[in-house]
């Protein structure tokens, strides 16, 4: 006889606390291998595949598409034959997920679930389909008894802890309210009927927002959701308690420009601009280490950081992401050109990991790519320090006492007041601004 199982969202890693749902990659009724994949989420880091540990016929999922699943909360349920390729009922401790830890073992009771199935269960196919490799007879588990119980708690039928908050912020009573999800489920839009209804005359003018304020009729609201939350919440943390500031000099680039023309004139794979400026910034990080960085939680300390772990702004399908190129003061600048490549290749078509994208300890940010010269940027929380370079462009400039046509670049540096005073800022500034325009001056220093 076939045990039905419960898979719930793992621990995908970084404290990250739940996922969003983006597709389901299986059916209910469908037969699923040990380990196959059966949902992709997207976290604050990334969109990843969740594999099972079971195999059988799926019977239920939880979660649509756009819903949020806290970790520890059920994704699917299994129906478990040992010939189908499920682990074996005598082992007390299931086999870990690759990637997310090892998951507790099985006590023996029985899991209350809060709110239901997305998908209500269908019945389990008398036989296996002839897709698995050793079709096996497997019979759907009789319904259990009603048991009667004296005393029951309510549940509230809802799984997503977003549509708590809101519910929570605006003082709307779930247990009140009757969900339009699949067997009573409490949706958002449920939650924003309660919230609108609390209005005068029970008819808003305006869209409710979770913060509290309205949109005028007929604007659209655009749920901060996935990785667009995360960097909202990140951001406004970052602005919230890093006394941040800012300096920024105009450098000469032509000489840089003038040896990656040469390098690249050589065989052997082509350097970016980005390798070489990530090269200075760890030439100028070793020099300045009070800037590869952080202030402790607590604010009591300053962590100086061994390895420079560079994170780098790259563009992706799924919005702006920081890759990170650990230890890259170990790296050649044409191991860092390739690796630079594979991050933003990644980061292009959404294939980045969740430890590609945490970590970091100092970022290089090329915001002349968009087209401008200059920047004031938001610290990536928590690190201390960020390099912003502008476009490098033909610009009049005074070269060796006379007016001539060189490639000129901004620099811009934000850096966490915490960590050091305006001389050294200034000082890795100019040192970064000096190895620009004289690029042979990291010769002394490799």
């Amino acid at each position: 006889m076939p045990v039905v199982r419960e898979f719930t969202l793992p621990d995908l890693g970084e404290g990250l606390t739940g996922a969003e749902v983006v597709r389901w990659m299986v059916e209910v009724g469908e037969v699923i291998a040990v380990d196959q994949p059966v949902v992709e989420v997207e976290t604050a880091k990334a969109v990843v595949e969740v594999p099972c540990p079971y195999g059988g016929v799926v019977t239920a999922r939880y979660g649509e598409p756009g819903e949020e699943v806290a970790v520890g909360a059920p994704l699917v349920t299994v129906a478990v034959s040992p010939a189908v390729g499920a682990p074996s009922p005598s082992a007390e401790v299931e086999r870990p997920l690759v990637g997310y830890g090892v998951a507790e073992p099985d006590k023996g009771g029985r899991r209350r679930r809060v709110g239901a199935p997305a998908t209500a269960p269908a019945p389990v196919p008398a036989a296996a389909p002839t897709a698995v490799a050793a079709p096996v007879a497997v019979v759907a588990p009789a319904a259990p008894p009603a048991v009667a119980v004296a005393v029951a708690p309510v549940v509230v039928p809802v799984i997503s802890p977003l549509v708590r908050r809101s519910a929570r912020e605006h003082g709307i009573d779930l247990a009140a309210l009757t969900g339009s999800g699949p067997d009573g489920l409490i949706m958002r839009a449920d939650v924003e009927r309660a919230i609108a209804a609390l209005a005068p005359g029970g008819t808003p003018a305006a869209v409710p927002v979770s913060n509290g304020a309205t949109a005028p009729a007929g604007a659209e609201v655009v749920p901060l959701r996935g990785l667009r939350r995360a960097v909202a919440e990140k951001l406004t943390r970052s602005h919230r308690e890093i006394p941040a500031a800012t300096c920024w000099v105009d450098a000469d680039a032509t000489e840089l420009m003038a040896l990656r023309r040469q390098l690249n004139a050589t065989p052997g794979p082509k350097v970016s601009v980005l390798a070489l400026l990530a090269r200075i910034c760890t030439v100028a990080l070793a020099r300045f280490p009070e800037l590869n960085s952080s202030v402790t939680e607590d604010g009591s300390g300053i962590l100086r950081h061994s390895a420079v772990h560079l994170g780098f702004a790259a563009q992706g399908e799924r919005g702006l992401v920081v890759p990170v190129v650990r230890d890259a003061q170990r790296l050649s600048t044409e191991q860092l050109g390739a690796e630079l490549a594979r991050l933003t290749e990644s980061a292009r078509t959404g294939a980045l990991t969740p430890a590609e994208l945490t970590g970091g300890t100092f970022t290089l940010n090329n915001y002349g790519v968009f087209g401008v010269d200059g920047s004031t940027p938001i610290l990536n929380h928590p690190e201390a320090a960020m390099l912003g370079v502008g476009r490098i462009v033909a610009k009049p400039w005074v070269h060796q006492g006379e007016l001539a046509v060189r490639e000129v670049t901004q620099l811009s540096f934000t850096f966490d007041h915490r960590v050091c005073d305006g001389g050294t800022a200034g000082g890795f500034l100019r040192f970064v601004a000096d190895c620009v325009e004289q690029p042979g001056m990291l010769l002394r220093q490799l």
